[in-house]
C-alpha cells in the first residue's frame, strides 16, 4: 500500500530519528504526544502533532484507539511504533491492517507467534537455534513457578513478555524470593507495556550481552549486518554498546550470525531487528526468545551504509538493500 504521511507512535529521541529517516523520502511526519511532552523536541520537529492522553504511559503511547483516531484525523495512511511501547505489539499491528493503515514492522502473525514464548522456543530449537532453558511460555502461577525454577537451577529471571529496555526483568535467588519478585515484574510489566504477562528463564551468570542485527524483506531474504557487545549495563539498562565485540573470532561471529538470520527466517521476520544472545566464558552462546522490532541501531549507522530502495504492492512493503561495510 503507498503511502505518503507517516504517523510516529513513539517519543523523545527514537521519534526524530524516524522523523529524520521519513524526511529524506520525502514522507510526511506526524507525531502523538502526552500532556507532559507537548514541548518536546519530536512534537516540534514534526510537520503536524496529535495530543493522545495524560502523561501515564498507559493513557497516552499505549492507547491504541487514540493512535488510530490520530491516524484519522491527519490523513496518516503508515504508522511506525520505533521500539518499546507498541512496537511488539500483535493487536495494535492487527488494528492498523484492519483500518487500512500500514504497521511499519512485523507482520501480526509474526508478533504474536514471538510472542508466545512456547512457540517461538520450538521455532528456534527447530531451526537449529541454541536457546535459554526456562519456561515454556507465560507463568501462570507461583506454583509453577516455582516447580520450573527448581528444574533449571537458581538464580533465575522473571521476564515480562513484552519487555524491553531493561525494564520488567527481576533476578532471583532462592524460591524464597521468588512470590515477592515475581509480583514487582507484573506490575512494572503492566505499567510500561500494558500486559503483565511473565515468564521464568534461567540466569546466565557473567555472560556477555551481543545483539546480532539484521534486516530481512518479506520474500525471505535476511542478511546479518553485524553484532554490538552489550555488557556493559546497570540495572539491566545498556551503558556503553561496542562494535565489533571485543569477544568475537571469526569463527563465534560466523557462527552466531548464520544462528540469526536462521531465527529470523523460522519466524517469517520482515523488517530490522536484533537477534540477542547470551555467551558465556567458554564461547557457548544461547539466544534469548525473542526478535526486537526496531529501525537500524544508531550504531550501525556508523559501520554500515545502507540504502534501501522502497518498492510498494498491495498492502506489503519490499526493502532492497545494499550494505557497504566502512573500514
Amino acid at each position: 500500500m503507498r503511502f505518503d504521511t507517516v504517523l510516529i507512535a513513539n517519543r523523545g529521541e527514537i521519534a526524530v530519528r524516524i522523523i529524520r529517516a521519513c524526511r529524506e523520502q520525502n514522507l510526511g511526519c506526524v507525531s502523538v504526544y502526552s500532556t507532559a511532552d507537548r514541548d518536546a523536541l519530536h512534537v516540534k520537529f514534526a510537520d503536524r502533532a496529535v495530543c493522545i492522553g495524560a502523561p501515564a504511559t498507559a493513557d497516552s503511547y499505549l492507547r491504541m484507539d487514540s493512535i488510530i483516531e490520530a491516524c484519522r484525523q491527519t490523513g496518516a495512511t503508515a504508522v511506525h511504533p520505533g521500539f518499546g511501547f507498541l512496537s511488539e505489539n500483535a493487536e495494535f499491528a492487527k488494528l492498523c491492517r484492519e483500518n487500512d493503515i500500514t504497521f511499519i514492522g512485523p507482520s501480526p502473525e509474526c508478533i504474536a507467534m514471538l510472542g508466545d514464548k512456547a512457540q517461538a522456543k520450538e521455532t528456534m530449537k527447530a531451526a537449529g537455534v541454541p536457546v535459554i532453558p526456562g519456561s515454556e511460555g507465560a507463568l501462570h502461577s507461583i506454583e509453577e513457578a516455582k516447580e520450573i525454577a527448581k528444574k533449571i537451577g537458581y538464580p533465575v529471571l522473571v521476564k515480562a513478555s513484552a519487555g524491553g529496555g531493561g525494564r520488567g526483568i527481576r533476578r532471583v535467588d532462592s524460591e524464597e524470593q521468588l512470590e515477592e519478585q515475581l509480583h514487582v515484574a507484573q506490575e512494572e510489566a503492566k505499567k510500561f507495556f500494558g500486559d503483565d504477562t511473565v515468564y521464568l528463564e534461567k540466569l546466565i551468570v557473567g555472560p556477555h550481552h551481543v545483539e546480532v542485527q539484521i534486516i530481512a524483506d518479506e520474500y525471505g531474504n535476511t542478511v546479518a549486518l553485524g553484532e554490538r557487545d552489550c555488557s556493559m549495563q546497570r540495572r539491566n539498562q545498556k551503558v556503553l554498546e561496542e562494535s565489533p565485540s571485543p569477544l568475537m573470532t571469526p569463527e563465534l561471529r560466523d557462527a552466531m550470525q548464520k544462528a540469526a538470520v536462521a531465527a529470523a527466517k523460522a519466524c517469517g521476520y520482515c523488517n530490522a531487528g536484533t537477534i540477542e544472545f547470551l555467551v558465556d566464558h567458554i564461547g557457548d552462546f544461547l539466544a534469548a526468545i525473542s526478535l526486537l522490532a526496531q529501525m537500524p541501531h544508531i550504531i550501525f549507522g556508523q559501520l554500515c551504509r545502507i540504502v534501501c530502495r522502497i518498492f510498494f504492492h498491495i498492502g506489503c512493503i519490499q526493502f532492497i538493500f545494499h550494505i557497504h561495510i566502512v573500514p
